[in-house]
């Protein structure tokens, strides 16, 4: 997965019911060759995410 700033993160919910987690990415960073990402998260905090298999980025940079 790769993303850019400004892209969208979606996580998907983790379990029935539940909704998918929406993000904007606001940095991209790399250590030791894993990209990850400071999230601005929907209800406005903010977090480093290092993605798993249930996150995809949607945007004009980003790859599906």
């Amino acid at each position: 997965m790769r993303g850019n700033i400004g892209d969208e993160i979606i996580v998907d919910a983790a379990h029935i019911g539940e909704p998918s987690r929406k993000g904007e990415i606001i940095e991209v960073l790399e250590k030791g060759g894993v990209e990850h990402y400071r999230v601005r998260w929907d209800d406005g905090h903010e977090s480093l995410y290092f993605p798993g298999s249930g996150a995809h980025v949607a945007g004009e940079h980003g790859s599906r």
